[in-house]
């Protein structure tokens, strides 16, 4: 059975604090379990001394009084703790009505936007989630239902970068969500239950409450399990390849401005589809771009009009997020709204 001191001990074992108490911690704290969890665990590492952490809480004025009860409950938690608490408010509705994106992707987005706001003004070298292992099954579950490449296998990654100086870090992804719920109880401390969380007409949500319970049932007891040891292979695959799609960047592409890139096709044309595809992948991750909505034939078309061997100006493709992508003679130029064009 799960202690306290048995959990504090594992993320003691994976994240020393050590690593993060001189450059300090910002944590995203939605009032939900498992971050709350993420905030105890991280306030009994540091002990005495919790001036290395901070919070962030946003509310998305999605749940009308329920979100502000979350705030509420998070700014009187870090109170109670004496841990400096940035919150924010924004009208998701208008966010994602203006950027055309859904709300679920335009609250990502903005999210992790402010949180590296945040940590750049107060120079915070870490933001920390609380993403575990069952969104690690739910996210490759999820990617292999609506269709993924190899890469999309590898789940959500445990660190990348924010910025130069910002580093983003989940490190409960080897945490079950039980496991975190059972510490709070025996912590006697209580957390915000979303009701939204329950509502399936959410996708994440009919996976999380319809088909893993129907997959358990009715396929494979240790369905969670072999979906975690393939994002492990995934992981795995993209190591190996990461340094091959990062010569492919150095050789080929340039930025043209902020937001833009000019990709030269004519060093493109003879290298393997897969990578060419994985290379543009790289560059939405790196600058962050909204995936959720670009599938397979997204990338193959982008990847076409690379290595389209006519080097007739095309006319302008749009993207999921606004992302414009047009082959001007031997280069494929891809721009992010508002970006400034060379």
């Amino acid at each position: 059975m799960n202690t306290p001191r048995s959990l504090e001990q594992k993320l003691a074992e994976r994240w020393s604090r050590d690593s993060w108490r001189s450059s300090g911690v910002l944590l995203a704290v939605s009032g939900g379990a498992d971050s709350v969890a993420l905030f105890r665990l991280m306030a009994a590492l540091c002990g005495v001394d919790r001036t290395p952490l901070r919070v962030f809480h946003l509310n998305h004025m999605l749940r009308e009084a329920e979100s502000d009860r979350d705030e509420q409950f998070v700014n009187e938690m870090c109170s109670r703790f004496s841990i400096r608490c940035h919150l924010e408010r924004l009208d998701m509705h208008a966010e994602a009505q203006h950027s055309g994106e859904s709300i679920e992707t335009a609250s990502r987005s903005k999210r992790y936007t402010l949180l590296q706001q945040v940590a750049e003004r107060h120079g915070v070298g870490y933001v920390a989630t609380a993403h575990t292992a069952d969104d690690q099954v739910e996210t490759i579950l999820h990617r292999i239902v609506r269709g993924t490449g190899v890469s999309g296998l590898s789940g959500i990654p445990r660190i990348r970068s924010l910025g130069p100086a910002v580093t983003l870090i989940r490190p409960l992804l080897d945490f079950r969500r039980a496991d975190l719920v059972d510490y709070l109880n025996l912590l006697e401390q209580p957390y915000c239950q979303d009701a939204s969380n329950a509502d399936v007409s959410y996708t994440r949500n009919r996976i999380r409450h319809e088909l893993l319970p129907l997959l358990r049932e009715n396929y494979n007891p240790g369905v969670d399990a072999a979906l975690l040891r393939l994002g492990s292979l995934g992981s795995e695959l993209n190591r190996y390849l990461d340094p091959e799609v990062q010569r492919l960047r150095d050789v080929a592409v340039q930025t043209s401005g902020k937001s833009v890139f000019s990709i030269d096709c004519r060093p493109l044309m003879a290298v393997d589809r897969y990578l060419v595809r994985e290379l543009l992948i790289s560059i939405w991750v790196t600058e962050g771009w909204p995936r959720q909505a670009m599938g397979f034939a997204e990338w193959e078309s982008l990847r076409s009009m690379i290595q389209d061997i006519s080097e007739n100006e095309k006319p302008a493709r749009m993207l999921p997020g606004g992302i414009s992508a047009r082959r001007d003679a031997s280069r494929l130029v891809l721009a992010a709204p508002q970006s400034d064009l060379a």
